[in-house]
């Protein structure tokens, strides 16, 4: 297993390893620094991952941790678009994964996550 994918929790890991042959260097560059809490500028070619490497990391946190109980805390990503077809194209982009993890956390038990 590629050692950034085991930052990962076991749905997203299992999901991940199960749609793609493994990360590109696009996203192990993008993980390694927004796991350390660092800003991250990826500059790939279409196709590469981009997606992914921006927001995976956000949707396991969300999808495997409970929402903090003070409702001033709760927005915990914040996406914002410079184009209203990039921020659709994003959006579809990332319901396949959304699904896949939701239901890989499904089959592997009760700590699964929730969609939001």
């Amino acid at each position: 297993m590629d050692p950034v994918l085991a930052r990962f929790s076991p749905a997203t890991r299992e999901w991940f390893q199960g749609a793609f042959p493994g990360p590109t260097a696009a996203q192990t560059g993008a993980w390694e620094a927004v796991q350390k809490g660092s800003h991250a500028l990826v500059v790939a070619p279409t196709g590469s991952g981009k997606t992914l490497a921006a927001f995976l990391w956000s949707i396991d946190r969300l999808a495997s941790r409970p929402a903090p109980e003070d409702p001033m805390r709760r927005t915990r990503v914040l996406y914002i678009s410079p184009l209203k077809a990039l921020a659709v194209d994003v959006e579809r982009n990332l319901r396949s994964p959304l699904v896949g993890i939701v239901q890989t956390a499904k089959r592997l038990g009760p700590s699964r996550p929730r969609s939001r």
